[in-house]
């Protein structure tokens, strides 16, 4: 029905979501491997009745990324230099990634920009009446329950409009970012992908993947696929899982597997902040190439074993080039005297890298007054987070330490509401109304800080940048903890209310 809005998708999505009484029963029960099986297998079902078979995704050349920390850099440092080979080689490249900051439709982008609203809404209303007008096949589809194929959930439903969108719109390379993991998230549909990538690894959604890095990695490396070159960013952190890497690659059929360390790349500008984005790029770098190489493109990327001796001028731009919002962002004069640092780190190690950026920017100016905008709303370990970002700067360095640190849920406005592209229901509305996970980080960071700065906690985004703004001297402002977080207040600073 083309009377159907754009706005009408959004709300059907939300539908989509997980409520938080769920997710807590999901957490209860830990790591199961037979729901996960059914979950891939899900996936499967709901794109066959789309009238698409797994073979049918090939056809987009599909580079496919995991990881822990840097996964989404990762693909866009690659789409940024393979944006640089259009469209002599290359007519259309999907992006499709996760979470979104803004807009859901930052998830699926082609030739680098966001899918428009009227065709979001044209193709998640095909998807949708689609799969209202059939059902499960029981003979095709033994081990599924009506009830367990009724409409995806949020996040599979999003994967699959992204593969329709794709094919419908004639997209001829595509990079997918998974969800959570690997062998069971729903883009591990994917059967041959032009090669796979891996970033590096830590310890974060052990609810679903287990506490351990080795679980981790196990399930993380389940998108290796018989055939397709692996590459693997140098684990530093966990160098153990090197061993476990190997092994799986070899069970899973990999053509060949390689670590990639950020000094086998040159010297070089990148577009992105902070020193971290060097593994990030050394990794976009040989997955691009490889790329290139099975679509009949010579790069002219010069190797010497595993470092790259000489990098295409393309490449070189593509770096540079590079739009991230979100992640080491800094953002002046808005407004004058104010610089925001940005960035949704939300695990332990992205937190410990953030941070250590953070705190050598602030090098540059360390007279000005520094204040931390933080949340973590929907994670059991958010205490260890926030003693994480006190220890790497505050206690690293004293000189730099904040002088006032504020804490909010990610309500969007001071109204009380969400903008409805952020509404999350994956996290207890009690909470959130009685702001006591922020109470609790005040009273945390009273106790790491000794009382030195200023706290406060807001009900939303929205006051607590106004506070800032209404501040009479120069600020130098991390905004940090959460992509929900600096969704929203990307958001609230550019007052783009719905």
């Amino acid at each position: 029905m083309s009377s159907r809005t754009y706005t009408d998708s959004i709300n059907a999505l939300n539908s989509l979501q997980s409520n938080f009484a769920s997710i807590e029963a999901m957490k209860k029960l830990g790591p199961n491997v037979n729901r996960n099986e059914l979950s891939i297998n899900e996936v499967r079902e709901y794109t066959s009745r789309l009238g698409y078979a797994p073979r049918d995704f090939n056809k987009l050349n599909i580079i496919h990324v995991t990881g822990t920390k840097g996964k989404g850099s990762t693909c866009a440092f690659t789409e940024s230099i393979l944006k640089q080979y259009q469209p002599e080689y290359i007519s259309k490249i999907g992006l499709y990634t996760s979470p979104h900051l803004k807009s859901v439709r930052e998830r699926i982008r082609i030739n680098g920009q966001p899918i428009d609203k009227e065709l979001f809404a044209k193709y998640f209303f095909e998807v949708w009446d689609k799969l209202t007008g059939t059902k499960s096949d029981p003979k095709e589809w033994p081990s599924l329950q009506p009830s367990d194929v009724v409409k995806p959930m949020y996040f599979k439903y999003l994967t699959i409009l992204s593969f329709h969108v794709f094919l419908q719109e004639g997209v001829d390379t595509a990079i997918y970012e998974v969800g959570v993991g690997g062998t069971f998230d729903s883009t591990n549909i994917i059967e041959k992908p032009t090669v796979t990538g891996i970033s590096a690894l830590g310890i974060d959604h052990t609810f679903m993947l287990g506490n351990t890095i080795e679980s981790i990695t196990d399930n993380k490396t389940g998108i290796f696929k018989r055939g397709s070159p692996a590459f693997v960013s140098e684990q530093k952190e966990y160098p153990k899982t090197h061993e476990l890497i190997e092994k799986r690659a070899k069970e899973l059929g990999v053509s060949s597997l390689q670590f990639v360390h950020p000094k086998d790349l040159p010297d070089l500008e990148l577009g992105l902040s902070g020193e971290f984005q060097k593994e990030n790029a050394a990794l976009a770098v040989r997955l691009a190439d490889t790329h290139l190489k099975s679509i009949g493109v010579d790069s002219g990327l010069f190797l010497s074993g595993n470092k790259v001796e000489s990098l295409p001028e393309k490449f070189i731009k593509g770096l540079k080039e590079v739009d991230w919002p979100g992640r080491c962002q800094i953002i002046t004069n808005n407004p004058p005297g104010v610089t925001w640092y940005v960035d949704g780190a939300h695990t332990i190690e992205s937190i410990t890298a953030s941070s250590t950026w953070f705190r050598e920017e602030q090098l540059k100016s360390p007279s000005k007054k520094r204040v931390l905008l933080f949340n973590q709303q929907g994670r059991d370990n958010y205490a260890e987070l926030l003693t994480t970002l006190y220890q790497t700067i505050s206690k690293h360095d004293p000189k730099l330490a904040f002088d006032e640190v504020i804490f909010t849920p990610n309500i969007t406005w001071s109204s009380g509401q969400y903008n409805p592209e952020l509404l999350a229901k994956n996290t207890s509305e009690d909470a959130v109304k009685k702001l006591e996970i922020q109470h609790k980080f005040s009273e945390l960071w009273e106790k790491l800080d000794v009382g030195k700065a200023k706290r406060s906690v807001f009900p939303d985004i929205e006051t607590a940048v106004e506070h800032l703004k209404r501040e009479q001297q120069e600020l130098n402002v991390f905004v940090c903890g959460s992509l929900h977080l600096v969704g929203g207040f990307l958001v609230v600073l550019d007052n783009e209310r719905e």
